[in-house]
């Protein structure tokens, strides 16, 4: 009971940490709860854009419009271009915060005003502002919750006011790096500036401004007017779905291109050595723009992707309720079988994120379900392996000294044959002594050689003692130059009474051999006597919590030992003691071995007379 209570005790104390530190969210879990959703977004099928078609400025580019950064008038007709090719809203993620160096800001703003181009702007550690804000109607107080930045690098005047839009290009990297979530609003004072893709929106759908609801607990929800509602967490962000391509065209091929540009938002994107920026995504390294299409496509789309607040606790007590149930079953089911389970459960919890992307768009975590599986698990199986090897250790020690080795090697195999707690079963059993050991004790008393006693003992013991392991039984004890044996336990026995009254033969047909042998050594004459009972019993470990030893005790026993004392009073027709005794219960199950009556007796704690027999042939 108190290896169970270990075993208990230690796997849910493994369970419970790992539940605790699933609650703290560390690091490590958030790293690894984002690199699962990673995994997700790859899993994507790629399909082609109908909405957004990409302008680069390549090292093509640059090798016809010279080094960069260009003269202004170049990126005023590009647009002029683009409009002309029938392109809706034009993106400039490029900041225009210097004056042209060349003169061609007065073009280019020209050619900004009724153009519908937005540019861009970006959050900055300087104190200085001279963004452009927009305005936001407001449901609660969304400040708090939103990105902040000291400033705001926007563009020359000159540009700003002759653009339709102005947008952030901020983005918001998670604890590895990896853009995931875009925020759509960030703070700079007590202003809002809207990110570049939801300026795009604005722009597109014609409205000034924005509208946000925020709460308690966050923001809730924002939306341009005339466009759909773009639900946000808390923070305003959005995660960004990564399953569209972009056509690219160089911008040195406007002029030839035979991609339609009709109603497209053209993105102009630097992509040219030293220009381009890379941003880590789940799908690799991405320019930024490729960053900005996808922020602007999962708008468009409506693209709902949550991750639920409940979701978290929801996972913890998926991940306890399956590490209890493994804890569990590894007490009670085949090892195999629970390595198939933890398999399935595995399976079930990434299979499972799997539906909920695909088919609610919801993000689950099933990291820390993995994490407490392989944990519990291993460490259970691990611990079960520890207890049954201790438990095989345990019988080894307990029944070596008296069981035949092959069948100590069955109880080890499979521990459950054993019943350590104690139970009634009928048994045989024999007891052996020497017959007339005060001779053999004077002999060496008188020859001062108690050590040569001590070896005839142990001799005439390990023979008898082998006899009795070779026949299936298991050694009691041993009690001066007595032997205690039983048979059909810990081991079944069906034929336990005809391995008894074996034993007993063989043994005096040994001890005949070992009578020979101290006649040539001219020690005393040898001789056993031996009863053999059948009867019921109670079977198991006698003794203290600190010692015990595997025995039995009940009146069957005793019988046994009463018929072993009742060898002196009989004599063969040689005149020499029977070695061999044994009772009428033991006879009426001998199949193989004739058997004749030599007398009824009365013995000590029995009101009847017992039968009592001897083989027909005992000796050779």
């Amino acid at each position: 009971m108190k290896k169970i209570f270990t075993h208990w005790t230690v796997a849910f104390v493994t369970l419970f940490t790992l539940i605790w530190i699933g609650l703290q969210d560390p690091q490590i879990k958030e790293i690894l709860r984002l690199k699962s959703f990673d995994l997700l977004f790859q899993s994507q099928d790629k399909i082609i854009s109908n909405d957004i078609v990409i302008v680069t400025i390549d090292e093509k580019a640059i090798e016809v419009n010279g080094q960069w950064p260009w003269d202004r008038t170049v990126m005023a007709n590009t647009i002029i271009k683009l409009r002309q090719q029938g392109a809706g809203v034009i993106v400039m993620p490029i900041l225009f915060s210097e004056q042209d160096r060349m003169g061609g800001d007065e073009f280019f703003s020209q050619t900004l005003n009724g153009n519908f181009v937005v540019v861009a702007q970006t959050g900055s550690h300087q104190t200085s502002q001279n963004g452009y804000p927009r305005g936001v109607a407001k449901i609660g107080n969304p400040l708090d919750w939103l990105f902040e930045w000291p400033g705001m690098v926007g563009p020359i005047p000159q540009i700003g006011d002759n653009a339709a839009g102005v947008g952030t290009t901020n983005t918001a990297p998670e604890v590895d790096g990896v853009v995931r979530r875009m925020p759509l609003l960030m703070k700079i004072g007590n202003d809002v500036y809207p990110n570049i893709a939801i300026e795009v929106i604005r722009v597109a759908v014609g409205d000034p401004s924005y509208q946000v609801k925020s709460g308690d607990a966050g923001i809730i929800a924002m939306r341009v007017p005339g466009f759909a509602t773009i639900n946000t967490d808390a923070n305003a962000r959005i995660w960004l779905t990564w399953n569209k391509s972009y056509p690219e065209i160089s911008l040195a091929d406007l002029d030839t291109n035979e991609i339609s540009l009709e109603g497209k938002t053209i993105i102009i994107g630097m992509k040219a050595e030293g220009l381009g920026g890379v941003i880590a995504t789940p799908t690799g390294a991405q320019y930024d723009y490729v960053v900005l299409a996808s922020t602007l496509q999962t708008v468009v789309d409506g693209t709902n992707i949550e991750r639920v607040d409940i979701s978290f606790l929801a996972e913890l007590v998926t991940a306890f309720l399956v590490g209890a149930l493994i804890i569990i079953l590894t007490r009670y089911t085949a090892y195999w079988l629970v390595g198939l389970i933890m398999i399935g459960f595995s399976a079930g919890a990434v299979y499972g994120t799997y539906y909920f992307f695909t088919n609610k768009m919801m993000l689950v975590d099933a990291t820390w379900i993995l994490v407490t599986i392989l944990f519990v698990g291993l460490h259970s199986i691990f611990n079960r392996f520890i207890l049954e090897f201790q438990l095989k250790q345990q019988i080894r020690k307990q029944f070596e000294t008296y069981l035949d080795p092959r069948q100590v090697a069955i109880l080890q195999k499979d521990p459950s044959k054993l019943k350590l707690g104690g139970e009634r079963r009928e048994m045989s059993f024999l007891f052996m002594d020497i017959v007339g050991f005060t001779p053999i004790s004077e002999y060496y008393k008188n020859n001062n050689n108690p050590e040569g006693l001590v070896e005839v003992i142990n001799d005439y013991l390990n023979r008898m003692s082998k006899i009795v392991l070779d026949n299936g039984g298991t050694i009691d004890k041993y009690m001066g130059d007595c032997i205690m044996a039983f048979w059909n336990a810990p081991l079944d026995n069906p034929n336990h009474a005809e391995m008894a009254v074996k034993t007993a033969i063989e043994c005096a047909e040994e001890t005949e051999k070992l009578k020979q042998e101290f006649k040539e050594k001219g020690l005393p004459e040898i001789n056993i006597g031996s009863g053999v009972n059948t009867g019921t019993c109670i079977v198991g470990n006698m003794g203290s919590d600190t010692r015990f030893d595997y025995s039995v005790i009940g009146d069957a026993v005793n019988l046994a030992a009463r018929l072993e004392s009742a060898t002196r009073n009989y004599k063969d027709e040689n005149g020499k003691v029977l070695p061999t005794l044994y009772s009428s219960y033991t006879m009426e199950q001998l199949y193989n071995t004739k058997s004749v009556e030599v007398d009824k007796i009365k013995v000590k704690g029995k009101s009847e007379s017992v039968t009592i027999y001897k083989p027909l042939i005992e000796r050779k």
